[in-house]
């Protein structure tokens, strides 16, 4: 059962405490703030660190809605620990369209505690990555940096599966988790004016891909031939919440062949 432990018109406080059984039926152990943040959106807030479990269950509560959806409800945007649930207020017709919304989100939050299922395997997405100087640029720093030689850092970003928290920033994006602390890097103190799109980036300890050509102010060190974003209205984005990415290192010949064969 969802308790609700500090009830306001404006936010509550949702306490659930995780079971398993065999079959992998899960009671999430969600603890997320509500709170309205405009008259048009909604903000669920999980007090956590960012982590997979977190991920699962905002990823599990966004497609839910999103396959069940209220009256008024235009889309949910997962973050890290967060997850944004826009609406249109005029749509709710005689109704308070606070009330109105935060009663279905409770309800879907109690509804997904019988329903999700946590021994799905993620869809792994492997990524050809050359983590040459000519597209790591600066790839030379981060090993400098760390004083570590290239081909240590190349080794530990490519021996880690990533879990795919959420997509931003530029359409098809993905913000990845789990990078080894040991190569964590700080942003360059000038962005670049323009990253070439595939490229693979350091900033703080997150890494990730560029999908398309932007400024950004991460450090390169190796781009991917593979295009992240298609034309495809169905799927539109390679890579999607809840993916596992793994990089797998080529050289710059096998880039070129990829390149040459898409």
């Amino acid at each position: 059962m969802v308790e609700i432990l500090d009830i306001s018109f404006s936010s509550c406080i949702l306490g659930t405490k995780a079971t398993y059984d065999e079959g992998g039926i899960v009671s999430m152990s969600i603890e997320p703030r509500i709170q309205f943040i405009s008259e048009s959106a909604l903000l669920l807030e999980w007090k956590s660190i960012p982590s997979p479990k977190i991920n699962r269950e905002i990823l599990a509560l966004h497609t839910y809605i999103h396959q069940h959806p209220f009256q008024g409800y235009i889309e949910g945007v997962p973050g890290y620990v967060t997850l944004t649930i826009h609406f249109q207020p005029f749509e709710m017709e005689q109704v308070d369209s606070f009330s109105y919304v935060k009663h279905h989100v409770l309800t879907k939050l109690h509804q997904i505690q019988q329903l999700i299922q946590h021994d799905q395997t993620p869809k792994v997405i492997p990524i050809p990555v050359c983590y040459s100087s000519s597209f790591g640029p600066d790839l030379e720093f981060v090993s400098s940096f760390h004083n570590r030689r290239k081909e240590d850092i190349v080794s530990i970003h490519s021996q880690t599966d990533y879990p795919v928290y959420f997509l931003g920033f530029a359409p098809g994006f993905p913000f990845l988790g789990g990078m080894d602390e040991r190569i964590a890097t700080p942003r360059k103190n000038s962005p670049r004016q323009q990253v070439p799109a595939g490229s693979v980036g350091i900033a703080g300890n997150q890494t990730g891909v560029y999908p398309l050509s932007t400024p950004g102010g991460w450090q390169i060190i190796g781009r991917t031939p593979i295009p992240l974003v298609t034309s495809d209205e169905q799927n539109p984005t390679l890579i999607k919440p809840g993916d596992i990415v793994r990089f797998q290192p080529i050289t710059e010949k096998e880039f070129v062949e990829l390149e040459g064969s898409l």
